[in-house]
């Protein structure tokens, strides 16, 4: 009887021996340090034969801006790493898309090769359910970002061009359901990480997701002098092989100037390594006012269409993209540099996942 039960014993040393063993293997795992990133190159060619010299895109938005040309995108490296209930996330990029200016906001953009701070932010799970992020953060706002792996368009949206990129800030996300969520935070002007301004912006967010595949995000951000933006994000897998994207915003700066506009994004996968898309924008920008209220620049409008096919092989996206953009005024420019009111495009990007 004593040698069963020594034997029952030393089993049973050994099963916890070996549980802890394994839980401290899965912590390790855990807590090692995780790298990722992006490598994207890509050919554009618009069929106006249009190429400005200060390499200003005809087609008014983010990124892919040289014509006819082999160009490069960015080198993305990011770093993240979870300890307890602290984790920390730093991400920089080097080239032309790690950071391009945008007409409104007069973002130093003057080289052709540039460094940018994407992510830099440190996190606290103070309950289970409520977290702190502290740092600066790829913005909340809209439907795009900046990393080509997170889109599935190469070119960007007009409502991403003139929306905020980044912000820097601090905010707290509250789960109350799996399914349901808010966040409050204040911020820095948008797109800059020292802000001789000060804290100048509230935003917040509400997350739902009614049913799995359904994904509703409504966010606001307001402040002085950043003005104030109302966003709709929301993705729907409506059946296992056709997705749909929606992303609506309006924004009104302090000028009472702004925009507004909509785009969607139907998508259907034609097979486990080719799926095909659209994304059709309406996108306007409104009237510019004095003072007194007078109009100083009147608005215009943008119809926007891009089909987009990305072809899957392991790590590496290829896309194709065929692009026609159509306005009120005469927004782009013809190959002899007259102004006309459409233009169009066709590139093909190549774009590693690591």
């Amino acid at each position: 009887m004593k040698n069963i039960l020594y034997l029952l014993l030393i089993l049973t040393i050994s099963n916890t021996a070996f549980a802890q063993e394994e839980k401290t293997e899965k912590e390790k795992e855990d807590e090692s340090l995780k790298v990722f990133g992006s490598v994207d190159t890509y050919w554009k060619y618009d069929f106006s034969g249009y190429t400005d010299s200060d390499g200003t895109s005809n087609i008014k938005t983010s990124f892919a801006d040289n014509q006819n040309s082999i160009s490069i995108g960015m080198l993305s490296v990011g770093l993240s790493k979870k300890v307890g209930k602290t984790s920390f996330l730093g991400e920089f990029s080097f080239g032309p898309r790690s950071f391009k200016s945008i007409p409104t906001f007069q973002i130093d953009s003057t080289d052709d090769i540039n460094i940018n701070i994407q992510n830099l932010l440190i996190t606290y799970e103070l309950t289970s359910k409520l977290s702190l992020t502290v740092g600066y953060m790829g913005t909340f706002i809209g439907y795009e970002v900046i990393s080509p792996t997170g889109n599935f368009n190469y070119s960007t949206s007009y409502l991403f061009s003139f929306g905020p990129f980044q912000n820097a800030g601090l905010r707290f996300d509250y789960a109350l359901t799996d399914n349901f969520g808010l966040m409050i935070g204040v911020f820095n002007d948008w797109n800059v990480y020292q802000d001789f301004n000060g804290v100048t912006d509230l935003g917040g967010q509400i997350f739902w997701s009614p049913v799995d595949g359904y994904d509703i995000y409504l966010n606001f951000l307001t402040g002085d002098p950043s003005g104030t933006i109302f966003d709709l994000t929301a993705g729907f897998q409506l059946t296992e092989s056709f997705y749909l994207g929606i992303n609506a915003a309006d924004y009104k700066a302090k000028d009472e100037s702004g925009y507004n506009g909509v785009a969607i994004y139907p998508q259907i996968a034609l097979g486990e390594s080719f799926t095909l898309g659209l994304r059709s924008e309406y996108f306007m920008i409104k009237d510019q006012k004095d003072e007194a209220g007078q109009i100083v620049t009147q608005g215009e409008n943008v119809f926007s269409n891009t089909i987009t096919g990305n072809y899957y092989v392991g790590p590496l996206t290829v896309t194709t993209e065929l692009r026609i953009d159509g306005a009120s005024t005469d927004f782009f420019r013809d190959e002899a540099s007259n102004q006309t009111s459409s233009a169009s495009q066709f590139l093909i990007a190549a774009i590693f996942a690591f």
